[in-house]
């Protein structure tokens, strides 16, 4: 039996592309950018300890995206970090389909505001081919973790790789699926969340 469909991986499909083609005038829906993957990534490398610290970062990882996380590997050896070559000094998880989807989701509407005096993230932050990364100073904002478990922080980047072919593209995108840039949409999120306040 398949599982149901996402809520913002439905909202892409019934809203977004027809509202995408309209604004940018893109002929058909092949031409419309997409979500490929979202990647998060994090790194243990100037821990004291890294072999406790990256059993702590791969559990929150996996607690947080519903996914088994890879340990990353260093590539060179550094002295001044007491590094070695082949060296595991962090952890990720690449999601796709379902899991992506439920997983911006959550980061859109639930984590991201919950920053502390949050006014949006940068519109700035794109690699000039459709990818937008943004970093996590820690997982206390992820409704997943317990706050009393925390055994120490761990931050996160959040690369979030798209089809579009040019920053613009993918910031249109990310708007549409909510993503809170400094501006617009930054005010909508804390408007929606003064009425849950409100209604609480």
């Amino acid at each position: 039996m398949s599982l149901p469909i996402a809520e913002l991986q439905n909202e892409y499909t019934t809203r977004i592309i027809p509202a995408l083609k309209e604004k940018r005038g893109y002929k058909n829906v092949h031409q419309v950018p997409r979500l490929v993957k979202v990647v998060i990534n994090t790194s243990i490398a100037s821990a004291p300890d890294v072999k406790a610290a990256l059993e702590i970062a791969k559990d929150e990882l996996e607690t947080i995206t519903g996914q088994k996380p890879v340990e990353t590997i260093a590539k060179k050896a550094i002295s001044n970090f007491k590094l070695r070559a082949g060296q595991a000094i962090g952890a990720k998880v690449t999601l796709r389909g379902r899991l992506m989807y439920e997983f911006l989701e959550r980061l859109i509407k639930t984590a991201l505001p919950r920053i502390r005096d949050f006014r949006g993230v940068s519109a700035r932050a794109f690699d000039g081919n459709g990818n937008y990364t943004l970093g996590v100073s820690d997982q206390s904002i992820f409704p997943e973790i317990e706050l009393d478990k925390i055994k120490r922080n761990i931050g996160f980047d959040i690369t979030i790789v798209t089809s579009a072919t040019s920053n613009d593209e993918a910031r249109a995108l990310l708007s549409e699926l909510g993503m809170p840039f400094v501006g617009r949409n930054a005010k909508k999120v804390e408007k929606t969340e003064a009425a849950e306040n409100a209604a609480a």
